[in-house]
């Protein structure tokens, strides 16, 4: 199952959804920001703020990020967590793991180079 939010330009963000043997795959592609930090929050936890139980995030085609994407991922680890679940991440560029590694994100939430290393670790 695939479900895709494309960008309208380069730099903004695109999603797709996607299931590997019951793990939820969100592939990001673009920029997190405030601009548009409800869109990776809508598609990472459901209505009533549940992460899915188990979740790789593809940032591989995330060219930067700023705080609102950590909170984000802060909110999906605590809601996952809250339901025995993990999320991982995948792929992320060395300017974004940067970041996740200077605040100690990448300590909280597993980050992995490829979707294939989180599926399996």
């Amino acid at each position: 199952m695939t479900d895709t939010q494309g960008a309208a330009r380069p730099g903004q963000l695109s999603i797709d959804h996607t299931t590997v043997e019951g793990i939820r795959v969100v592939t990001l592609r673009g920029e997190i920001d405030h601009a548009v930090k409800d869109l990776p929050s809508e598609a990472l936890l459901s209505c009533d703020g549940a992460a899915p139980r188990r979740t790789v995030v593809d940032l591989s085609g995330v060219t930067s990020m700023d705080s609102s994407g950590i909170n984000v991922f802060v909110a999906v680890h605590q809601a996952a967590s809250d339901d025995q679940g993990w999320v991982r991440i995948a792929g992320a560029q060395e300017s974004v793991l940067r970041l996740l590694e200077i605040v100690g994100l990448d300590e909280v939430i597993g980050c992995h180079p490829t979707v294939g290393q989180a599926l399996t670790a």
